[in-house]
């Protein structure tokens, strides 16, 4: 009986472990088939001081690595440029063109060549007010936030600018040289660069699979795509009344924001403001205008376009700024008063009045 027992006993006990060991694999199994949880998608930032200036880039991913990888190709990206373009550095294809004005053609890389050639296109639309040669020019001002006692005369300021001119450069698409046909003449690209550079290490990141992100280049500003919580990018443009400040602001993407200000290197003459932005023409410093911002999805357009409506002043400024497609901009003139192109939509946190078209800015 104790066998038949046994006997019974057994193939049950085999059948349960056959069982659980059946219903383990399946248990198993459907772990294995549940899709791992999503990795969170956050903003990854890295600095660096480049072209004189704090840049700060920024990818949106859910990838550790390859946020990483692109913010890294991003910064080499705009070292290299700076490298290629400097007006400093010995080595760079611009010094010596420089060093070879009224001497003979300079023979450069077609990026060089490509770049210079677009802005004297940018000067010919601004009527010389962006000029690349504005570097020819006689250093007659220190921009020490200091006042001064009074102008220079103006015979000096006169021939300080002799040797400027966009138009004396000369371009051959043969030999892709590059030709300053006077000694003395110098050009210098630090009025786009920063916007080249933002805009090839956008492209870049791009390229590598950034869906979103920001590049700052000391206020030359592109952002593409959202922000880690899925919403577009707000930028702020600082008050020069009030430093440390917020005078209006954007909600943007896949546009640039591109800022310039003459309250950080400037002097005063019987209180009046004098900053580092001369105007090509005159050979006096750009007066009128405090901050100049341009919204385009070209930030080294828009890099370019702040210094020319610097240069023309806020009515011709805005005038030229309103016959451009896909191209806006605010001012803040010398009184303080915000103006804005007939396209503008801002956020002020005080009222903008509209010129050159009967629009009415956003009520903050």
């Amino acid at each position: 009986m104790n066998r038949t027992s046994a006997s019974g006993w057994l193939p049950r006990l085999l059948g349960a472990a056959l069982l659980l060991a059946l219903l383990m694999l399946l248990g198993t199994t459907r772990l294995a088939a549940q899709p791992h949880a999503p990795r969170p998608t956050r903003a990854y930032t890295r600095s660096a001081h480049l072209m004189g200036s704090h840049f700060t880039f920024t990818a949106v991913s859910d990838d550790d690595s390859l946020a990483w990888q692109a913010l890294r190709a991003g910064l080499r990206e705009t070292q290299r440029i700076d490298h290629l373009f400097s007006y400093w550095d010995s080595t760079s294809q611009v010094v010596k063109i420089n060093r070879l004005a009224g001497i003979r053609p300079v023979v450069v890389d077609q990026e060089v060549y490509d770049l210079i050639e677009r802005t004297l296109k940018i000067s010919q639309l601004s009527g010389g007010a962006f000029d690349i040669t504005f570097a020819s020019s006689d250093k007659i001002y220190q921009f020490d936030r200091q006042d001064h006692a009074r102008l220079p005369d103006s015979a000096t300021v006169r021939n300080s600018v002799r040797r400027i001119g966009w138009q004396k450069v000369q371009l051959d698409v043969a030999t892709h040289s590059v030709y300053l046909p006077e000694k003395g003449m110098r050009i210098n690209l630090a009025g786009i660069l920063q916007g080249y550079g933002v805009r090839r290490a956008e492209q870049l990141m791009k390229q590598m699979g950034i869906a979103g992100g920001l590049i700052n280049g000391s206020g030359d500003v592109y952002c593409w795509g959202k922000q880690a919580d899925g919403s577009a990018w707000r930028i702020a443009i600082g008050d020069p009344a009030r430093p440390h400040s917020v005078s209006s602001w954007l909600t943007v993407s896949d546009l640039a924001v591109v800022t310039a200000g003459n309250y950080e290197q400037y002097f005063t003459v019987a209180g009046k403001y004098y900053g580092h932005i001369i105007n090509p023409h005159t050979g006096y410093p750009a007066t009128g205008l405090r901050s100049v911002t341009v919204i385009c999805p070209d930030v080294e357009l828009a890099d370019a376009l702040d210094d020319a409506v610097f240069v023309l002043g806020p009515a011709e400024g805005l005038a030229m700024i309103n016959r451009l497609k896909g191209v806006d901009a605010t001012v803040i003139t010398d009184d303080g008063q915000t103006l804005v192109s007939k396209g503008m939509q801002l956020n002020p946190y005080h009222s903008a009045a509209p010129v050159g078209a009967p629009v009415t800015a956003a009520k903050p």
